[in-house]
């Protein structure tokens, strides 16, 4: 009976600091999330201000008894903004494409087909992520100039149609697929190309749609090289066009134009990002899993 008893208190015991750690941790999330989210419900409140009421809080207020979306008609007013959405998506979805393109035929090449100095290959291609982003955009600015591509979206493209990481990442999850299936079907008698398209692309789909999410995103958000090869107006993106709003749009002071203009150009990846974010997950743990 004693030992009955004692048992039962060590069971409890267990319980209540199992409640307890949960409790801890879905403390600590919150909090996190809270530091997490607050500049986005920050940008959206003062995105629906109007700019005299957003002047006249000497004391910032965390809500608004008066919203006005007068912000969100004037960025599509004062600057072309629809036509940097226009200049974006081309440049987004084309880069992507041809990257995607890239990327497969290179895993696939690095992960099942036999060549001499693949290894020594591979291991050099890997070291050149670790040449400084900043020397690649200088090598790249200069090449672009000479071959009289600045202003053009061919110039916007070329420098960002591969990924040392992201054929690495591919790589690895053609090389889980196992040899047999490779073997059997070159038994029977299939190319390369089909095996690539019918086996390993539907395999390690989760992978390829984590990659065009990613890819998408840094096209979206890229800002450094197109505003180092881009001078006119007609090949700005949304990134650059923010720097063109602030100059010759709404004035430096009118910030909450500015962040209707934010919001705007924040939204696609924001719901690109939840309606695939399990996938994103998965790819990503797809690709650093053995066997």
């Amino acid at each position: 009976m004693g030992k009955q008893v004692d048992f039962e208190k060590i069971e409890k015991s267990a319980k209540t600091r199992e409640t307890a750690a949960k409790a801890v941790t879905y403390t600590l999330l919150t909090v996190w999330a809270v530091v997490v989210l607050f500049p986005f419900y920050w940008m959206l409140l003062t995105s629906v201000k109007s700019y005299s009421a957003y002047n006249s809080e000497y004391i910032p207020k965390f809500f608004t008894l008066s919203p006005t979306f007068q912000n969100y008609v004037d960025a599509f007013t004062a600057v072309p903004l629809a036509d940097y959405f226009v200049n974006t998506l081309i440049f987004t979805v084309i880069t992507t494409a041809i990257m995607l393109f890239v990327t497969i035929l290179a895993a696939f090449a690095f992960a099942r087909l036999e060549f001499r100095g693949k290894d020594l290959a591979f291991t050099i291609f890997l070291s050149l992520m670790m040449i400084p982003s900043e020397l690649v955009v200088i090598t790249n600015f200069v090449t672009i100039t000479n071959l009289d591509m600045r202003n053009t979206f061919m110039g916007l493209i070329l420098p960002s149609v591969t990924s040392v990481f992201y054929i690495y990442l591919l790589k690895e999850n053609f090389a889980q697929i196992p040899d047999e299936l490779y073997y059997a079907a070159k038994v029977d008698g299939t190319s390369d190309f089909k095996y690539l398209w019918k086996v390993m692309i539907p395999i390690c789909r989760p992978t390829i749609i984590t990659i065009t999410i990613l890819k998408v995103i840094e096209c979206w958000n890229s800002y450094v090289w197109p505003r180092l090869i881009t001078d006119d107006q007609a090949y700005f993106l949304v990134s650059n066009g923010i720097q063109e709003i602030r100059e010759n749009g709404f004035g430096r002071e009118n910030i909450p134009a500015m962040m209707a203009a934010v919001v705007v150009i924040s939204l696609p990846l924001i719901i690109l990002f939840l309606v695939f974010r399990k996938k994103i997950m998965e790819g990503v743990a797809r690709g650093g899993t053995k066997g």
